[in-house]
């Protein structure tokens, strides 16, 4: 069974009434709801102090990078000929857009930019990261000219088999002078144990004449923090629903962000998108209490902000979560 729970209050589903205490998270229920991660060990109960320097009891997790209910991919397609099912997508002017093999013929068009030259003019194949060392090379804010106009793939078996990441979340979430910008770190984690990351930096990535593509649940590989999501889709609402908690007619509630609230979807389940969200893309609601809605996939947005001060996303199992010190995302 699965939980839902805001800092004021907590509502226990299928059954099981609402209370009218704040019910912090646990152990027990952390575990529950990160049932499809790959979790390295249980969760356990840290000591850990927040971005804002608060000192409170986190829960944390120690997850494998890498998704296990789909197979993550495709990210590049080979030739103009690739169709969307053979390749990923991109954001484009706010909207998601597949990155076929017709979208690499016209990017000189779409950027207006004779500089893109990813296809060859003879034979339609597109170039593309086909190794490990070049998706290393190329994905990186210093694109080495040898990897420019490329099509930037990292594949799941291109990280490092000893790679895991550690999540510390506090128990409740604590309130914080300001909102947090999310611009230069995670925002959270979704149940299925993979890292929901803030924006990508598209302005580097098409400096360097790259689509650093993301498959179709909206993620890709970066190899120091191997598979996250830019953008957060169907994907995760499809990979959860049959044994999450949610409330009828609302998005579904798909992970928990670093500052201890939920993360939905962006969309609730007839279409309509919350017309009452903050900045942070956050609400209140009678059965939820505050909570997130991710942004529109395409945004390049997952969240706007933390309203609450943060926990870890980096550090490895056991380390002790100091936010204050946290450096910016790889």
């Amino acid at each position: 069974m699965q939980y839902l729970r805001h800092s004021a209050a907590a509502l226990f589903l299928f059954g099981i009434p609402f209370c009218a205490n704040a019910e912090p998270l646990t152990v027990e229920i952390v575990k529950d709801l990160f049932s499809e991660a790959q979790l390295v060990s249980n969760p356990v109960e840290v000591e850990c102090t927040l971005s804002g320097g608060a000192q409170t009891t986190c829960i944390q997790i120690t997850v494998v990078p890498a998704p296990t209910t789909y197979e993550a991919g495709p990210w590049c397609p080979t030739n103009v000929k690739d169709g969307p099912e053979s390749s990923g997508i991109w954001f484009y002017d706010g909207e998601v857009v597949d990155a076929d093999g017709a979208f690499f013929s016209q990017l000189a068009m779409l950027y207006e930019d004779d500089n893109w030259q990813v296809v060859d003019p003879e034979t339609g194949d597109v170039r593309y990261t086909a190794t490990a060392e070049a998706c290393a090379a190329a994905a990186r804010p210093d694109v080495a000219e040898e990897y420019q106009n490329s099509c930037v793939q990292c594949l799941i078996e291109y990280i490092d088999g000893d790679l895991t990441v550690t999540y510390s979340i506090p128990v409740e979430p604590v309130a914080s002078e300001a909102p947090a910008d999310v611009r230069r770190t995670s925002v959270g984690v979704a149940f299925n144990g993979i890292r929901i990351d803030g924006p990508a930096p598209l302005e580097a990535i098409l400096g360097a004449y790259t689509i650093a593509t993301f498959d179709d649940c909206g993620g890709h590989v970066n190899l120091p923090v191997g598979y996250h999501y830019h953008a957060v889709t169907d994907c995760l609402a499809h990979s959860h629903e049959e044994d999450s908690a949610q409330v009828e007619g609302h998005a579904s509630v798909v992970g928990l962000a670093l500052d201890g609230h939920f993360i939905a979807t962006h969309l609730n389940t007839d279409g309509s998108a919350p017309d009452d969200l903050d900045a942070c893309y956050g609400h209140s609601t009678s059965d939820l209490g505050y909570h997130y809605h991710a942004g529109k996939p395409g945004s390049n947005q997952n969240l706007g902000c933390l309203t609450a001060q943060a926990g870890c996303s980096q550090g490895e199992e056991g380390e002790t979560c100091d936010a204050t010190a946290r450096p910016p995302r790889p």
